[in-house]
Formats: structure tokens, sequence, C-alpha cells
């Protein structure tokens, strides 16, 4: 896995910009608001009721 939820929203987007449609499809289109720095993860997939295990599998499955 190269994806985990303990990272932040903002690295996992820099270092994977073709993730950027697996969030929005999970509904997390803040990717640019000022908690995406901070929010790792899980913390940002818990404010949005998302199940941040579908959603690492289904970022990891983007950047394979």
């Amino acid at each position: 896995m190269k994806i985990t939820k303990e990272m932040s929203i903002t690295e996992i987007v820099q270092k994977y910009p073709q993730t950027v449609d697996v969030f929005m499809k999970h509904g997390m289109g803040c990717l640019g608001c000022a908690a995406a720095r901070f929010e790792n993860l899980a913390q940002g997939a818990m404010v949005h009721g998302i199940d941040v295990d579908k959603l690492v599998e289904a970022l990891n499955k983007a950047v394979e």
C-alpha cells in the first residue's frame, strides 16, 4: 500500500495527482481547503462520513 490513512490529504494529492477524481467521487471536494493541509486522511473521511478503509483502497487502486 502506498497511501495510508495517516497521510495528509494534501500530501496524497501532491504525490499522486491522479487521486483527485477518487476524492471527488467519494464526496471530498475540499482538497484545497485549509483543513486538508492539517487533517490526515482518516480525520477528513470521518468529518465527511466516509468509510476510510474503502477510500484508502480506492486511492491505492488509482495509483497502481
